[in-house]
């Protein structure tokens, strides 16, 4: 697991197609993944792919704890259709001290249910596809939209080579593909990014280009 990215670990508990699909790109990504189903064959599906699986009733908050879920500070609730469970799962998760909890919802009602017992972020997966979950779950972008098949805008923290000069010099564009489009202080609103503007530390940035010229990008912060 040398080239697992340090300290990036995530549950995702349910397998599913959207739960699948999250822990795939999360692997991809570096992460070390534990994927937990009550299902053994979506469990046999992913063993040769994540980190770890296992089959496991998430209900249960003794499965959870020997299976060791409190030592993730990250995790994924992608349970489909049994609300009862995804419910009862979160609430576990936040009872065992997961600090950052993502569940799916089958509509906003149950979203609503979710935040209460625990879930810190809801995932919508209509509107929330696993790649864009992944990317904010690893934490290497605030936010990630994908337009077409290859281009995408992403909300990134600015990274150190990007500070204190201004765009045109850092050379952002010809040195990773991508544009800058816009910058946001703290405690103010998105601006839009000229070659002059100067990037500060706290800044967020919201930056566009091709997938994989993104990705590196953020990988920098």
């Amino acid at each position: 697991m040398g080239n697992r990215k340090q300290g990036q670990r995530v549950v995702v508990i349910g397998l599913g197609r959207f739960g699948g699909s999250l822990a795939s790109e999360l692997m991809s990504a570096g992460v070390e993944v534990l994927g937990l189903d009550h299902d053994p064959r979506r469990v046999q599906r992913y063993a040769d792919e994540l980190t770890h699986t296992a089959v496991a009733d998430t209900t249960d908050i003794e499965a959870l704890t020997q299976l060791g879920v409190t030592s993730f500070r990250r995790a994924v609730v992608g349970i489909g259709n049994d609300i009862e469970a995804s419910v009862l799962t979160t609430s576990l998760l936040d009872e065992l001290g997961v600090a950052r909890i993502w569940a799916k919802a089958v509509n906003r009602q149950h979203g609503r249910i979710l935040e209460r017992v625990g879930a810190h972020h809801v995932v919508l997966p209509e509107h929330d596809m696993g790649e864009r979950v992944a990317h904010l779950v690893t934490g290497r972008m605030l936010d990630y939209i994908e337009f077409e098949e290859d281009y995408a805008i992403i909300k990134t923290t600015a990274p150190a080579e990007a500070v204190g000069r201004p765009l045109g010099e850092t050379q952002v564009r010809r040195r990773y593909g991508v544009t800058v489009v816009g910058i946001k202080r703290p405690g103010a609103g998105f601006t839009y990014a000229t070659a002059e503007s100067t990037v500060a530390g706290e800044d967020i940035l919201l930056v566009a280009g091709r997938r994989n010229d993104v990705e590196r990008f953020a990988d920098l912060t």
